[in-house]
């Protein structure tokens, strides 16, 4: 698989955007399925994370007692750079937790999303790692759930993600910029936002909305 470009860049810009923004910019250039399953919720409402995609495929345990606990799990927490965001596979336990948020902040991690529950909950919070998840769990991954590869093109919350595209997650979801979109799609997001800027001051102003839309072409 060619690696796809990567420039920190980006993830500063795409930081400071919000993601129905980005929803709409992706819509207008012809990618329609990008927004995740709304059962993906922040651990926290103020949480955000912007970033590179790196993917984890889970499945089904194999063994109650595997001969290498974590393996996978390791392997793929040890591989995140400055500048990415896991996102993981559906799975039914808790991939995530404490410890797993505390090595992956040191190693530049923007946050995880989870097609699954997380445990570890209030300290995480505490920590400040933008955790998207969906729900709770105590129990452990050990012998419920393997990771059998990472970075490879997974399905997470009913998107296709590959490795590298951008990943936008706040309140309101999860967005996924294909990497070979991702310099329009911050541009034309970028351009958006002063526009809607534009808009807000003029409905403010007591502009109609039909007027509002007909002069601007943004609603």
């Amino acid at each position: 698989m060619t690696t796809p470009p990567r420039a920190l860049e980006w993830v500063d810009r795409l930081a400071k955007l919000y993601t129905p923004v980005v929803a709409d910019v992706l819509d207008k250039l012809g990618y329609r399925n990008q927004c995740m399953n709304p059962r993906v919720r922040p651990l926290w409402p103020e949480a955000k994370a912007a970033g590179f995609a790196l993917t984890v495929q889970t499945v089904p345990a194999r063994d109650v007692a595997p001969p290498h606990p974590y393996a996978g799990e390791l392997a793929a927490v040890d591989s995140l750079q400055n500048g990415d965001v896991l996102v993981v596979s559906e799975s039914a336990c808790s991939f995530w937790g404490e410890l797993l948020s505390t090595a992956a902040t040191y190693r530049g991690c923007r946050g995880v999303v989870l097609d699954g529950p997380t445990r570890d909950s209030l300290a995480i919070k505490e920590m400040g790692f933008p955790v998207f998840h969906v729900g709770f769990h105590p129990a452990d991954s050990l012998g419920r759930l393997d990771v059998v590869t990472h970075n490879v093109p997974i399905s997470c919350a009913d998107v296709l993600v590959y490795p590298g595209d951008l990943i936008l997650a706040d309140h309101d979801g999860i967005v996924v910029i294909p990497s070979v979109a991702a310099e329009e799609a911050l541009r034309l997001a970028e351009e958006k936002v002063s526009g809607e800027n534009l808009v807000r001051k003029a409905l403010a102003g007591g502009m109609t909305t039909t007027e509002a839309f007909k002069k601007f072409g943004i609603l």
